[in-house]
């Protein structure tokens, strides 16, 4: 390893120090996303509340849902009858959530769940559309939402306390309800004398919905701060007793990325070792480049020119018809060729020599033996030779020298 690595490697090192001692003694930063998760322990999230729901419920058996939509979970219960079809469980379905999630096929197979004598409670800021026009109900967000705001409930044989509760809390209220059937459960207001409602129970054919629009209530800052919880607790105490039927898809880790990298980048620690790591190997590669030889160009080699003159040669000898002239000089490079890499001698050409050709060369006798057959005939040939000639002889050289 080179001296100037090694002083980029200490610079690295002395850099990851220095972050990581400034990023130690810095203050984490409380995220106030509301992620209404039962797995996050940030403000908004609902880990305390997962925790300690079985309490609050007081008795009542609780099922978490997570299944993809709540179409799938209540289809999935739902026996069909020739006559009339029922469900095979009976309770309160209970989601809380920020806003209205839940899609239409899943509020359809709701209303249906709740006819027949069962009850939806669904604490969120706002609610789909198909709630809001079946119901007869509307609602408005001119409240002006403030320190001063309380909440507190209908019933005082539930709760006469006011609860002031901030953080997190909406300007959401029920604008429009329908008198004749709804019944307010909860207000929210202020000094200004702002009175609006915010809890309603509605009956639908056999069953209820208890709509309330602040889903922090339900949060962990407010279930830990003061008194709030009893708020919480006495909102819950409305749910009808039985089985109940907590929807937690997309408040669970179910809702996180399918990315390979999920939990390093969850993990503050990982995630920033992830990224360091990113930032060193991108300066290693920067500072690494500069030390590359540069690309040595390609040169071609030089033609052989020996060999292209003597392919000019040969040409000139074939075109001009000089066949014996070829043939001697094919006779001559082949000799040669004999006597340099077998050390042999070339002066005659007869058994002897075809059998120590063949056993220092490892060649065909038949062919050495046919070569040396055409060689003998072209000497003592008399008369010009033919270019069928030329190409037995030089066949049979190329079959011994290849």
């Amino acid at each position: 390893m080179g001296k100037s690595m090694k002083i980029y490697i200490a610079i690295l090192v002395l850099v990851f120090a220095i972050i990581l001692l400034a990023g130690s003694n810095s203050p984490k930063k409380i995220d106030w996303t509301p992620t209404y998760s039962v797995n996050d322990k940030i403000p908004f999230g609902l880990f305390v509340f997962n925790k300690e729901i079985d309490g609050l419920l007081k008795k009542q058996k609780l099922e978490r849902v997570s299944a993809l939509t709540p179409y799938e979970f209540l289809d999935s219960k739902y026996v069909p009858d020739t006559i009339v079809g029922t469900y095979n469980i009976k309770g309160t379905f209970l989601n809380i959530t920020e806003f209205a999630s839940i899609d239409d096929q899943s509020m359809k197979e709701l209303f249906y769940f709740v006819s027949h004598g069962n009850s939806a409670f669904l604490s969120m800021k706002t609610f789909p559309q198909p709630i809001l026009d079946s119901l007869k109900i509307d609602f408005r967000t001119d409240f002006e939402y403030s320190d001063s705001t309380s909440v507190w409930l209908a019933n005082k044989n539930v709760n006469t306390k006011k609860f002031h509760l901030t953080e997190g809390m909406g300007n959401y209220y029920f604008s429009k309800i329908d008198t004749l059937n709804t019944t307010v459960l909860g207000y929210q207001g202020n000094k200004e004398n702002q009175k609006r409602i915010n809890f309603i129970k509605i009956p639908y054919v056999n069953g209820y919905f208890y709509l309330h629009t602040q889903p922090a209530a339900f949060s962990n800052f407010h279930l830990l701060k003061d008194d709030h919880y009893q708020y919480a607790q006495s909102v819950l105490s409305y749910i009808p007793k039985g089985d109940v039927y907590w929807y937690t898809k997309g408040q669970n880790s179910e809702s996180i990325s399918d990315s390979p990298l999920r939990y390093i980048l969850s993990q503050p620690a990982l995630k920033a070792a992830f990224y360091l790591a990113l930032i060193a190997i991108l300066i290693f590669i920067l500072f690494n480049a500069k030390r590359k030889q540069r690309i040595v160009p390609i040169l071609k080699p030089l033609p052989n020119l020996t060999v292209d003159f003597t392919k000019t040669i040969g040409n000139l000898y074939y075109q001009e018809g000089d066949h014996d002239n070829i043939i001697d000089k094919k006779i001559i490079y082949f000799l040669e060729r004999i006597r340099n890499e077998y050390l042999m001698d070339t002066s005659k050409l007869d058994d002897d020599f075809i059998k120590k050709l063949h056993h220092k060369s490892g060649k065909d006798e038949n062919d050495i033996r046919e070569l040396v057959f055409l060689i003998n005939e072209h000497r003592k040939s008399y008369h010009g030779s033919l270019e069928e000639d030329l190409i037995r002889i030089n066949n049979a050289i190329e079959k011994v020298l290849h």
